[in-house]
């Protein structure tokens, strides 16, 4: 739902921008246009990554097909950095060897304020969705924001970010121009534009390339895993215990624990499967797989 109010706030704003940026001949302007039209393009990806996602697992893909998700954000992330980012600096930098003037720069305010209205909705509906999750894992919603493995949700909260920043930017380089009467104040601005995108783009491939290589759970989500495993009424210790992103919020979990008693090995398997199973019935928890430890290995400890 968070990526189609994106989709259809950027389209919205995209054309109302470009309809603007023919009337003025405003460099800014046509940037804004570019980053609008290049965000709607990127929502396509990340409705592609929503849908591929949460494919049910098959012989090919045992763990599911998670990842995918990584794969379309990171796609959608390029977009940003070589249509909304390259448009904007290049054609900036042509304005600057051949400034012109702004003409109605009425309608260009009138397009912005009502593309900021809209960029805000879209906005604020993707960070009250970071906060609520923010406080299900009692860490601060920044740090929610960076570590969450929700992909496309980071992608909207960044885009719709940067387009509320890169509309500020659009409004003050056109008022620069009309103030000092410089044309070359809109060709900054424009340029100003191209770099807070590719800042972005460059943000949200390093965090995709962090999931795809496989990364770690954060402290807090193993301590919280760890008690749950502790939980288990047949588990008396466990010392070993790995957690993998393989898709948003959705775990493999590897661990290594003590069972209460010494029973038989039949009935230790059996044991072992059922409390995998019942991991599993947790929605973040793809697949676990539980052995036994060795009696002289240390246990672990999860914090509260």
């Amino acid at each position: 739902m968070t990526v189609l109010i994106a989709f259809f706030a950027n389209v919205l704003v995209a054309v109302a921008k470009s309809v603007a940026a023919v009337m003025t001949g405003s460099a800014s302007m046509l940037a804004e246009a570019a980053h609008s039209w290049s965000d709607a393009g990127n929502e396509v990806f990340l409705i592609i990554a929503d849908k591929r996602s949460v494919k049910p697992r098959d012989e090919r893909h045992p763990l599911g097909y998670g990842r995918e998700a990584y794969v379309w954000s990171m796609i959608a992330a390029f977009g940003i950095f070589t249509v909304g980012a390259a448009v904007s600096v290049m054609h900036g930098v042509q304005e600057l060897a051949n400034p012109g003037p702004v003409e109605a720069p009425g309608v260009a305010y009138a397009v912005l304020g009502i593309a900021f209205v809209l960029e805000g909705i879209s906005f604020t509906q993707a960070a009250l969705q970071i906060r609520r999750r923010a406080r299900q894992v009692a860490v601060s919603p920044l740090r929610m924001l960076f570590g969450s493995s929700d992909a496309t949700l980071r992608a909207v909260v960044f885009e719709d970010f940067a387009a509320l920043i890169g509309l500020v930017i659009a409004a003050g380089s056109i008022g620069l121009h009309q103030l000092t009467g410089n044309a070359v104040w809109d060709a900054v601005g424009s340029i100003a534009i191209g770099v807070l995108l590719g800042v972005v783009a460059l943000v949200l491939i390093e965090r995709n390339r962090h999931f795809l290589v496989g990364a770690a759970s954060s402290a807090s989500l193993r301590n919280q895993v760890g008690r749950r495993l502790l939980a288990q009424p047949e588990i008396e210790r466990v010392t070993y215990l790995h957690l993998e992103y393989v898709g948003p919020v959705r775990l493999f979990l590897v661990a290594e624990v003590d069972l209460v008693g010494n029973a038989v090995e039949d009935d230790v398997a059996t044991r072992l499967r059922r409390i995998e199973y019942a991991l599993e019935q947790h929605e973040q928890i793809a697949e676990a797989v539980l052995s036994l430890s060795v009696s002289d290995e240390a246990s672990l400890r999860f914090d509260t």
